[in-house]
């Protein structure tokens, strides 16, 4: 009797902690074929913003595995307003290791994931305008095509208000 008690408030417990994390607004990840990340790959985003009052927070996405040859990804952020023809481009940094070398996202059996801002550096942005926003992604480091890339996304995140 002692048992089931233990597993049935286990379970209560895992139900109470997934129902505080916060679902995105938006999110999508695509895989890099072969696992090689070429320029020309660029992996675009389409999002519809239904409240210009709302702060929101926009992360990168990217999963790789334990080669990945480098502690940082520079990248060509281009971003398309509602309305818009043209794309204004962003180049970022975005570190991925701390100087020791070792990565700041989650991993497991040789795969690391990571979910870093891209907005102004890390602050949260108003989307000021009604409709689809389009946010295209461009590896811009030296080497190309870039190796052991196995995903690359998007997610926003709507801030709850106060």
């Amino acid at each position: 009797m002692q048992q089931s008690i233990k597993i049935v408030l286990g379970f209560c417990l895992i139900i109470l902690m997934a129902g505080c994390l916060s679902s995105p607004y938006y999110q999508k990840q695509y895989p890099i074929p072969h696992n090689e990340w070429a320029y020309n790959n660029t992996p675009s985003f389409k999002f519809d913003v239904t409240d210009t009052n709302a702060l929101y927070n926009i992360y990168f996405l990217m999963r790789h595995t334990d080669a990945y040859p480098y502690s940082n990804i520079w990248l060509i952020v281009k971003t398309k307003e509602p309305g818009d023809t043209t794309f204004e481009r962003t180049r970022i940094e975005i570190p991925m290791a701390e100087p020791s070398g070792k990565w700041l996202g989650r991993g497991m059996g040789g795969i690391w994931e990571h979910r870093m801002p891209i907005s102004n550096e890390g602050d949260t942005v108003m989307l000021r305008k009604l409709g689809t926003w389009e946010i295209e992604l461009e590896q811009n480091m030296r080497m190309n095509p870039l190796p052991e890339v196995l995903q690359v996304g998007i997610r926003v995140e709507k801030k709850p208000k106060p």
